[in-house]
């Protein structure tokens, strides 16, 4: 399995790049392209000599989606993402604060985008054939209506069982927002116990900001997923 990856944008997201093998004309995913990830996307594909065969999003917010649209043209390829955040690709307002339209218009030009050419519907618990590679979906609610957690068996190494993009939902030693317009404390609550909690220790957490952690070492340090931060909450 071959990913690299790389931050971009003023709020560095983490974009990755996902194949079935490092070969040359592999098929590959595109993971998140953000707000001014669009070239150093081309120069990954170019470098490993990659083909794009699809966008997967795992939620709405600018800095995960900014970039989808254009590579989505350039490279004809279609765009996943779930439907409770695909307004987002057209409105990306609708889930930040009313006072960073300005900054919204000063980096668009305008405060709504193209939706990209070809748009798909992701859904809990669907199971993806993407170049190869078999991605199930977990929906993930509580920093957007429409997160997602992205899993993908990982056969390189006998201690990973699997990597998961967990997008804005699981952090080392932290979790996504929820005091944005369309988060859900209570929803991101639930996520983190059904959806992040069940999963085995070895999946290895390729998050959308900041390093890469795994569930074991996050369900014993980060806070956010000790049963006491919640009953504190409450």
């Amino acid at each position: 399995m071959f990913i690299t990856s790389f931050a971009s944008g003023q709020w560095q997201s983490n974009c990755y790049l996902v194949a079935g093998s490092a070969a040359p004309g592999t098929d590959c995913v595109i993971v998140d392209p953000g707000w001014g990830a669009d070239e150093m996307a081309r120069r990954l594909v170019e470098r490993h000599r990659l083909r794009p065969v699809a966008i997967l999003l795992t939620h709405g917010h600018l800095d995960h989606i900014g970039a989808a649209h254009g590579l989505a043209a350039e490279y004809e390829i279609e765009t996943w993402i779930h439907p409770a955040d695909r307004r987002l690709l057209r409105e990306p307002g609708a889930g930040l604060p009313p006072d960073w339209a300005p900054m919204l218009r000063a980096l668009a030009g305008s405060e709504t985008l193209p939706e990209p050419w070809l748009v798909r519907e992701l859904d809990d618990l669907m199971e993806l054939d993407l170049g190869g590679l078999g991605l199930r979906i977990r929906h993930a609610p509580g920093h957007t209506g429409g997160s997602v957690l992205a899993l993908c068996d990982y056969p390189d190494d006998p201690e990973v069982s699997a990597v998961m993009f967990s997008g804005d939902v699981l952090f080392a030693g932290s979790i996504g927002r929820t005091d944005l317009p369309g988060s859900d404390h209570d929803a991101m609550r639930r996520s983190l116990e059904v959806q992040i909690l069940s999963l085995p220790d070895d999946v290895v957490a390729l998050p959308g900001h900041g390093a890469q952690t795994s569930i074991g070492y996050e369900r014993v340090t980060n806070p956010y997923l000790q049963s006491d931060y919640w009953r504190n909450q409450s």
